[in-house]
């Protein structure tokens, strides 16, 4: 993906590649200052005692690994990833409040260690629908936990899967899960790994498959599937869907249809993001139709 430019030609500070990564590295290492505070339990009412035990807990706090390993990459590295700082910051901003917890990234790349190293003791599992850059990817950080995927659809069939969902039962809310087994549906995803099906993700981040040539798989059972997750949430809270890459046509029409304009909080650049409620919470909700 290619950064946009200013209207003179001329890069901004932000979009700068350089810029990025000393950014990505202070912010990674704020990280790891984020989670020392959080996981300070001190319940007393003294200002003393609380910055006593709060510096202890930050002195107490260990690295984990792969933060470590981020750390070093971004602040060495030329590559930097696909987002923009604004849009990275709008998913900092939501992990920050729900770390550690279960984040799931449709796509494999330069941005990886960066979600995992933001995530410290949460499950972070990327999905990508190419075997040679899983390996190439892993090569270099054998610690991320990535599977492969194969998609059943192509970005040259969206607007035709647009139309049929809404006349096969199988892809209307009230029947599209669980998505495992629901093969009548072309939009659900039904290959991929049990713990795709078995965990309740707290956010999704829809950065992949490839959606920029006919053949390519599209975003479409991303999204689809992300919907169809979401409001079958049993747990308390909502989940957050981040979705990427809104400048093209196909995901913004399957945003619009799937994840709810009256469920986008934030935006920035070509990144949305969507709080969407688990269905017992949708009151207002047509039985027939997810916006």
């Amino acid at each position: 993906m290619t950064q946009d430019k200013s209207k003179n030609g001329k890069q901004t500070l932000l979009e700068r590649p350089w810029f990025l990564a000393v950014a990505l590295a202070g912010l990674l290492g704020g990280a790891l200052l984020i989670t020392s505070f959080i996981r300070a339990t001190d319940n007393t009412l003294s200002l003393c005692s609380t910055a006593k035990n709060t510096a202890a807990s930050i002195a107490e706090y260990t690295a984990t690994p792969i933060q470590l390993q981020s750390i070093v990459h971004y602040a060495t590295s030329h590559t930097v990833p696909q987002q923009s700082f604004e849009e990275i910051s709008i998913s900092l901003n939501v992990l920050k409040e729900r770390l550690p917890c279960n984040f799931l990234v449709f796509g494999l790349g330069r941005d990886s260690l960066m979600w995992a190293s933001l995530n410290p003791g949460g499950n972070t599992v990327f999905l990508e629908e190419d075997p040679e850059w899983i390996e190439a990817v892993l090569k270099d950080a054998p610690s991320l936990r990535a599977h492969h995927v194969q998609y059943r659809t192509h970005l040259s069939q969206a607007g035709s899967l647009l139309s049929y969902y809404k006349n096969e039962p199988m892809c209307l809310p009230a029947n599209a899960f669980p998505i495992r087994y629901n093969q009548k549906c072309p939009l659900a995803l039904t290959s991929l790994p049990d713990e795709f099906y078995d965990t309740e993700w707290d956010l999704i981040m829809v950065d992949a498959p490839k959606g920029y040539f006919p053949l390519a798989p599209g975003r479409m059972a991303a999204i689809f599937s992300s919907a169809v997750m979401a409001r079958n949430r049993k747990g308390a809270g909502t989940t957050h869907v981040f979705l990427h890459d809104v400048d093209r046509k196909v995901e913004k029409a399957f945003a619009n249809e799937f994840l709810c304009e009256k469920y986008k909080t934030t935006s920035a650049g070509r990144l949305w993001h969507f709080e969407i409620p688990n269905a017992a919470n949708m009151s207002d909700q047509p039985g027939d139709r997810f916006c």
